[in-house]
C-alpha cells in the first residue's frame, strides 16, 4: 500500500537548545529529526506522539507542541518508490518536544544508526533537508512565541 503524502516533522530539543538529530540507515548519512509518515487514519498528533515513542523510545510526550507550521515539497530520490505515482508533494507539519536536558535515545535499529545532541546552529548544519534546517534555525523564535 502506498504511503500517505502527509508526514511530520518533530525537533526534540532541551531548555538550552540542544536539539536531537538521527542518522538514518537508508540513505547513508543523511540526518533528520524525529519525521514520519502518517497513517490512513492519523491525525497529525497522533503520528507525532507515535514517531517520537518509536524513534527515541521517549514515552513522555506530554510536551508536544504543535508549531501550527505546515510545509510542502516534492517526493523525490530514495522516498519516491514508497508512494502512489500521482503523489508528487508531500505535506509536513512541524512539532516540537522541549525536555529539561539530553536524555537517553534508544534508536529503532531498522530505521537509523546513531544519534546526537547537538548545539543549535550544528544540528542545523548537519541536518540534511531544508525544512528540517528550517524548523530548527526558527526555534529560538518558536519557543518564545508560544
Amino acid at each position: 500500500m502506498p504511503r500517505r503524502p502527509e508526514s511530520v516533522l518533530v525537533v526534540i530539543h532541551t531548555r538550552a537548545l540542544e536539539v536531537l538529530l538521527l542518522r538514518r540507515l537508508k540513505p547513508a548519512d543523511f540526518w533528520q529529526s524525529v519525521t514520519g509518515a502518517l497513517l490512513a487514519d492519523e491525525s497529525p498528533a497522533d503520528a507525532a506522539r507515535r514517531e517520537v515513542r518509536e524513534e527515541t523510545g521517549i514515552d513522555d510526550v506530554s510536551g508536544l507542541v504543535d508549531l501550527d507550521i505546515r510545509r510542502e515539497f516534492p517526493i523525490v530520490g530514495p522516498w519516491r518508490a514508497r508512494y502512489a505515482p500521482e503523489a508528487t508533494v508531500n505535506l509536513e507539519h512541524w512539532w516540537r518536544l522541549c525536555l529539561p536536558e539530553r536524555v537517553p535515545i534508544r534508536l529503532s535499529p531498522a530505521e537509523h544508526a546513531e544519534y546526537r545532541w547537538l548545539p543549535l546552529r550544528e544540528a542545523a548544519t548537519l541536518a540534511s533537508s531544508w525544512t528540517n534546517r528550517d524548523a530548527i534555525l526558527r526555534l529560538p523564535d518558536l519557543v518564545h512565541r508560544l
